[in-house]
C-alpha cells in the first residue's frame, strides 16, 4: 500500500528537505512497496558510524586554522564503503549522512559490490590556495587513515575536490602505510591508477538515462528538446551526448543564469564549468541577439516547455514552490537530489515521469569501480572498454527498475528503491545480525 502524502500534505518544504531527511522519507515510502524486515528498514535509516575529525592547517601567513572533516559510512553489507569527499562550506555530519545513505541505494541499484559512504571539510575550497588545499588534504588523509583502505571505504571526488585531491590523498595514504595503494581512492588521474572517463561518466550515465527515457515513453529523440540546468561535469557531458544522439539542446546555465534558443544550441561551442567556469555567459554576450535567443534564469530554465529537463546543477531546485510550473515531460536527475519530497510527489500527481539521480547519475561510482578493479589488478582499460561496460551497466539497471515500473505500476523513484531495498535486504539476511 503507498504512502504517499497528499498535494496538501506536502505542499511544504519548511526543511527544505535536508539530505538525511529526504532519504530516509524515500527509505520508508520504499519498504511500503517490498516485503522487508522492519529491522533491515529501521538499521538503514541510521549510519554505521560517522567520524568527526579536527584538520589544523598552517596558512601561508603562517597563521594555524583548524577545520572540521566528517566521514559517514552507512553501511558495508554488500561491500567496502564509497563515496565522494567534498570541500564546501556548509559540510556537516548530518549532510555525509544523507548522502552515504544516497550512496547505498546508488550502489544497489547499480548491482556493485560497495555501500554508501560520503564525507569532506567544512571549508570554502576557493579561500585556498593550491598549496593549502594540498597540505588540507594531506593532513585530512592522515586523519581518516584508519577508517579508510581498499577493502574497507573508498573516497573520490565530489563538490569542490577534483582528480589532483584524490592524487594528494592517495598519497598521503601510501606514505603512511608504507606502500602504494592507489585503490585507497578513485577519481585519480589515470598516471596514477584512475580510470579513463571517470570524470565523464554522470554526464554519460545521465544521457543514456535520458536516452532510454525517450524511447520507453515512445518518442524520437530526433524530435527531443532538452534543457539542462548547470553546465558542469555532469551537464555538459550530458548535453553533448544527448545532442551527439540527434537530440536539441535548447538551453544550458551556469551559476550567472541560462541562454534559451528554441532552434537549439550548439553545446560543443561553450566549455564546461571545469574548464571555463561560467563559460555560459560568457558565450551569451558572444551571440548576436535575434528573436530566438533569450537569456533566462536559471528558475525560468526550470519551467521551459521542454521534452526532457535535466537538473544538473545543485539539490533542491525543484520545490512545492514550483513543481506546478515544470512543463517538462520528463525530468531525469543529473545533480544529487534536485527534487524535494514535496515536489516529487507533485510531479507524480501530474503524471511528470521523474528519473532518479541513484539511476541516472550512478555513471560516477559505476566508473570508480571499474577503476577499483583496475587497481586491484594493475592493470588499466582503454576509454573504449571503460564506456562499453558502463553502457552495459547502465542498461541493465535500467532494466531491472523499469521490470519494477511495468510489474507494479511505481514510480521510478520508487522502483529504484524497490530494486536497491531488496538487494541490501537479501544480504543483510543472508549475513545475519551478529551477535
Amino acid at each position: 500500500m503507498s504512502t504517499t502524502p497528499s498535494a496538501d500534505e506536502t505542499v511544504s518544504d519548511d526543511d527544505l528537505d535536508s539530505a538525511l531527511i529526504t532519504a530516509r522519507r524515500q527509505l520508508e515510502r520504499a519498504a511500503t512497496h517490498v516485503d522487508v524486515d522492519p529491522g533491515v528498514v529501521e538499521r538503514l535509516k541510521h549510519p554505521t558510524r560517522v567520524q568527526q575529525v579536527s584538520v589544523p592547517l598552517e596558512r601561508e601567513d603562517g597563521n594555524v586554522e583548524v577545520f572540521t572533516g566528517y566521514r559517514a559510512q552507512h553501511d558495508d553489507v554488500r561491500g567496502p564503503y564509497k563515496g565522494g569527499l567534498r570541500y564546501h562550506p556548509e559540510v556537516s555530519a548530518e549532510e555525509c549522512t544523507g548522502l552515504s545513505m544516497w550512496m547505498t541505494w546508488k550502489c544497489a541499484v547499480m548491482d556493485l559490490p560497495f555501500g554508501g559512504g560520503k564525507g569532506g571539510i567544512a571549508v570554502d575550497p576557493k579561500s585556498l590556495t593550491d598549496d593549502e588545499t594540498e597540505r588540507l588534504t594531506r593532513r585530512f588523509a592522515e586523519e581518516l587513515r584508519d577508517a579508510v583502505g581498499p577493502t574497507k571505504d573508498v573516497p573520490a571526488p565530489d563538490m569542490g575536490t577534483d582528480a589532483q585531491t584524490m592524487a594528494w590523498f592517495m598519497d598521503a595514504y601510501s606514505m603512511q602505510q608504507g606502500e602504494t595503494i592507489p585503490g585507497v581512492v578513485t577519481g585519480k588521474p589515470p598516471v596514477i591508477g584512475g580510470s579513463y572517463g571517470r570524470e565523464e561518466a554522470p554526464g554519460r550515465s545521465t544521457a543514456i538515462a535520458a536516452r532510454e527515457a525517450i524511447q520507453y515513453y515512445d518518442r524520437e529523440i530526433s524530435d527531443t528538446t532538452v534543457a539542462v540546468q548547470g553546465f558542469g561535469s555532469v551537464g555538459a557531458n550530458a548535453a553533448r551526448l544527448l545532442e551527439d544522439w540527434g537530440a536539441t539542446v535548447v538551453a544550458v546555465s551556469d551559476v550567472n543564469g541560462a541562454i534559451y534558443d528554441p532552434e537549439g544550441i550548439d553545446v560543443d561551442a561553450i566549455p564546461s564549468h571545469d574548464e571555463e567556469p561560467e563559460a555560459v555567459t560568457s558565450f551569451a554576450k558572444e551571440l548576436d541577439d535575434g528573436d530566438s535567443v533569450r537569456r533566462l534564469s536559471n528558475a525560468e530554465l526550470l519551467e521551459l516547455d521542454v521534452d526532457v529537463l535535466i537538473p544538473a546543477a545543485v539539490g533542491n531546485v525543484i520545490t512545492a514552490d514550483n513543481a506546478d510550473a515544470i512543463s517538462a515531460d520528463i525530468v531525469v536527475e543529473g545533480a544529487n537530489g534536485p527534487t524535494t519530497f514535496a515536489a516529487d510527489t507533485i510531479l507524480e500527481e501530474r503524471d511528470v515521469p521523474v528519473i532518479p539521480d541513484i539511476l541516472a547519475n550512478a555513471g560516477g561510482v559505476t566508473v570508480s569501480y571499474f577503476e577499483w578493479l583496475q587497481d586491484i589488478n594493475r592493470r588499466q582499460w582503454t576509454l573504449e572498454r571503460v564506456n562499453e561496460e558502463l553502457e552495459e551497466h547502465m542498461l541493465d539497471a535500467w532494466d531491472d527498475v523499469r521490470a519494477e515500473v511495468d510489474a507494479e505500476g511505481l514510480t521510478w523513484r520508487d522502483a529504484a528503491y524497490v530494486v536497491a531495498l531488496s538487494r541490501i535486504a537479501e544480504a543483510k539476511e543472508t549475513r545475519g545480525l551478529w551477535p
